[in-house]
This record gives C-alpha cells, sequence and structure tokens, in this order.
C-alpha cells in the first residue's frame, strides 16, 4: 500500500515539517521493522531529513539556496519561469529513505523529515510507502 499526504504550501519557499504525519503511517502500518520511503512527484519541490529542533537551520538553508540559485538568471531559457525551483529540487532530492525499528522511524535525535516547496503557494502530495523487513 502507498499512503499520500496532502499539503497546501504558502510561500514560494518553505520547508514543511511532516515528520508526525510519516510517524502516524508507519505505526498504523503494523511494521515491526522495516524501511520507510517518502517521495515527492514534484519537479519543483523535494524532501530532505534535517535538523528539527531549530527552525533557523530551515531557514538557513532556504537563504543559502535563494543567495545560490537566485529565481531570476538572465541564462535560465525555461519558459515556465521557474527555473530556480528545479534547480533547487535536483539539489535536494525527491526522496528519503529512513529505517523502522520497533514500529519507529529510526531517526535521529535531532532529526525531522522536511517537504521542501520551491515554487509556491501550491497543493502537494507526498506519498509514503511501508517496506517489512
Amino acid at each position: 500500500m502507498i499512503y499520500e499526504i496532502t499539503l497546501d504550501t504558502s510561500k514560494r519557499s518553505q520547508f514543511i515539517d511532516i515528520t508526525g504525519e510519516v510517524r502516524n503511517i508507519v505505526f498504523r502500518s503494523d511494521v515491526e521493522d522495516g524501511i520507510c520511503m517518502v517521495y515527492i512527484p514534484h519537479t519543483t519541490a523535494g524532501v530532505t531529513i534535517n535538523e528539527n529542533a531549530d527552525p533557523t537551520v530551515r531557514k538557513d538553508i532556504i537563504k543559502y539556496l535563494e543567495k545560490y540559485v537566485p529565481w531570476r538568471e538572465s541564462y535560465f531559457e525555461h519558459i515556465e519561469g521557474n527555473s530556480a525551483a528545479h534547480i533547487k529540487s535536483t539539489l535536494v532530492g525527491c526522496s528519503v529513505t529512513i529505517p523502522i525499528k520497533g514500529r519507529k522511524l529510526f531517526l535521529g535525535q535531532w532529526q525531522g523529515i522536511y517537504f521542501c516547496e520551491f515554487d509556491g503557494p501550491r497543493r502537494r502530495r507526498v506519498f509514503v510507502k511501508i517496506l517489512s523487513e
């Protein structure tokens, strides 16, 4: 079974913590030990695992990406005008894999799972697949 999370983003660039939703899916799946794959089916969004204790880390990542991949560049040719979002999505990636141990995500103490919006605001989907050992 593939589970789906639907998100409505509110900014052009933002990180949304989806750790709780993914944890709930893992718990409901009844898989004791296995793998959780989180996949983003969008070319202008991504997913990452990073610090969840200090929200300024997420802000710093967004600022860094904005600095080095600005929204407008004279050499961008994509007709929709969102080349920067496609590049950021490529840099961040569209999937993460997390071990499951004892019906829980086996994340580090300070880790969270973040949906990364780079071309919002939009309605987005996240797919979660749970595999048993």
